[in-house]
């Protein structure tokens, strides 16, 4: 599975961007997907997953939605009312695993990742 991750730029606070995850590969359908940002200094951490249900990260639920669409091969991330502590590198990734799903290392693929700046 490889995967390449799109949509993030600069954006007031407040505003909404979409990213895009584009994956390749016959399993992908099956696999679940999740997103992860990682912020200057700080760990990756957990944003959102998405498989036969989808888990978003507290900080986030409510304001983002994660998607996918299988004919496609495509993950979308739906970002709303965004703060600037949103600000990060946001990755895409699939897993082989089952479960919660939330850290990385639960994880066996991932994109380049994707740079969102949030101004105040």
């Amino acid at each position: 599975v490889q995967l390449q991750a799109s949509g993030g730029g600069l954006v007031q606070a407040g505003g909404s961007l979409r990213l895009s995850c584009a994956a390749s590969g016959r399993t992908f359908s099956r696999l679940p997907m999740g997103w992860f940002r990682q912020a200057p200094g700080k760990e990756r951490e957990f944003v959102a997953t998405i498989h036969w249900s989808t888990h978003y990260a507290d900080s986030v639920n409510g304001r983002f939605t994660l998607s996918r669409d299988i004919a496609k091969n495509m993950v979308y991330l739906q970002m709303n009312n965004l703060k600037p502590e949103d600000t990060a590198v946001y990755y895409c990734a699939a897993s082989q695993n089952t479960g919660d799903l939330v850290y990385a290392s639960d994880y066996d693929y991932w994109g380049q990742g994707t740079l969102v700046t949030v101004s105040s």
